[in-house]
């Protein structure tokens, strides 16, 4: 038994990175997949992976707490701040630093954080609360400062079905077939392979997307990726300093450093200057090199424990 859950251990530790690396190389094979699948295949894994996830929450353990309410005040008032500090020096730099904090929590950041300890029911209420205050925001601030007009449904159309679908078949699930449902939320690591094989496609569309960019300096590419790696780290720290002060340090570095990047890409190449959106590209590989190094650390912690 040992054995296996130090080959599963080791085998956590060093997938996302492997992910990233095979999604990189078959780059054109896996567009083409989900170009025939006409973009259904990491929707549908993000629903799956959030169902399993969601079938260990109850609405009665969802609460708003205090905070949420500095997560998302952070998240806000940073954004804007990043701007205007950038927008100076460069306005593309600006424009992709922006959408990198003004972007909602991902998905999946459910799922990692349950791996990393977080409650998970602090987790799902962020996801829902975040979400839909970004859907109210965003429009006002890709109005002003990109180069067309957002609206609020424009964005509830993005993230309403992966944010509310889970979430209300995972209920009724636990409603109708709750012996079921508990046997789903007891196995909840299967969330984590639905998000390896969706990171792998993410990664292969992301790819193929920077290798056809060709309007970019390299210059400006290089900013606006090291951009997305300071903002990426500070985003981690800060939500695990604020959620250490709320007792649940793994919950506010998820919830504001693991991003919904797909969305971001998709508001930088809709309503900002395109090439913007290399940050937010950047960024999903940055956060997952985080959440290789959160789980490897967090392995490591629960191995020290055993052998005490």
């Amino acid at each position: 038994m040992h054995v296996s859950e130090s080959l599963h251990r080791n085998l956590k530790t060093i997938a996302m990175p492997s992910a990233m690396v095979v999604g990189a190389l078959l780059c054109r094979p896996l567009a083409g997949l989900e170009a025939a699948s006409h973009q259904m295949i990491t929707p549908t894994l993000i629903f799956l992976m959030l169902f399993v996830t969601f079938c260990r929450v109850s609405p009665k353990q969802m609460k708003p707490s205090m905070l949420h309410l500095w997560l998302l005040l952070f998240q806000v008032v940073m954004c804007v701040a990043v701007y205007l500090v950038l927008r100076p020096l460069n306005e593309v730099v600006a424009q992709g630093a922006m959408v990198c904090v003004l972007a909602p929590v991902a998905m999946a950041a459910v799922v990692i954080a349950g791996m990393l300890g977080a409650n998970v029911a602090t987790m799902a209420t962020y996801s829902l609360i975040c979400n839909m205050a970004i859907a109210l925001v965003a429009p006002v601030i890709l109005t002003f400062t990109g180069n067309g007009v957002c609206t609020f449904s424009q964005i509830l159309a993005r993230i309403a079905p992966l944010l509310i679908g889970p979430f209300a078949a995972a209920q009724f699930f636990r409603f109708v077939f709750p012996k079921a449902a508990r046997w789903i939320g007891d196995h909840s690591l299967i969330s984590f392979y639905m998000w390896l094989l969706s990171l792998l496609v993410i990664i292969g569309r992301t790819t193929c997307f920077i290798i056809d960019l060709h309007d970019a300096s390299m210059s400006t590419e290089l900013w606006l990726a090291f951009a997305a790696l300071v903002i990426c780290l500070v985003q981690f720290k800060v939500g695990r300093m604020l959620g250490r002060r709320y007792g649940d340090p793994p919950a506010g570095g998820q919830s504001l450093g693991q991003k919904n990047t797909v969305l971001a890409v998709w508001m930088a190449q809709a309503f900002l200057n395109p090439i913007s959106s290399i940050a937010p590209t950047a960024y999903i590989v940055w956060q997952n090199f985080v959440n290789s190094y959160q789980i490897y650390r967090k392995d490591r912690e629960k191995l020290r424990q055993s052998d005490l």
